[in-house]
């Protein structure tokens, strides 16, 4: 299962291209994943980058979980229109196609985090708006995550 993890901040170049992090990029097993990657207008506008095998798999899966035929036809027609396969170049950057970025509405300040099978592009103000709004869930989440862990350990003891 791929777990991609972190923050890093970039900036989009004057030819549209932004920078994937190394430290982003050997998360990912070529392999297992696929070399190339989709592009993708995902949940709340964020615009998310994801292993071919990856969004391969959750277009998959989102078609088969659909309720009726039509919400299958309207997720597939969105999913793949809204997507674009991408390469990233010998310097591990991706061109980010105009229309994308305007419905993405990202900037030049970008921030790029793992989220877990996927990477999601950020405008820096946007991401740390996000993590103001969501600290104290996330601070009562991890709380709650290692009061878990701890009774299962004591369980096993």
């Amino acid at each position: 299962m791929l777990k991609l993890t972190g923050e890093y901040q970039h900036v989009v170049d004057g030819k549209g291209r932004v920078l994937v992090s190394n430290k982003l990029r050997t998360q990912i097993d070529v392999d297992q994943h696929g070399g190339d990657f989709y592009l993708v207008l995902g949940a709340n506008g964020v615009l998310c980058l994801y292993p071919e095998k990856c969004y391969e798999q959750l277009v998959h899966l989102m078609a088969q979980d659909a309720k009726a035929p039509d919400e299958a036809v309207a997720f597939e027609r969105m999913s793949f229109a809204l997507a674009s396969k991408v390469e990233l170049d010998n310097q591990g950057r991706l061109l980010l196609n105009e229309r994308l970025r305007k419905r993405a509405g990202l900037k030049e300040d970008i921030t790029l985090t793992g989220s877990g099978d996927h990477i999601e592009l950020w405008n820096t103000d946007d991401w740390e708006q996000y993590l103001r709004d969501h600290m104290p869930q996330y601070q009562d989440q991890m709380t709650q995550a290692r009061h878990l862990v701890m009774q299962q350990q004591a369980k096993e003891l």
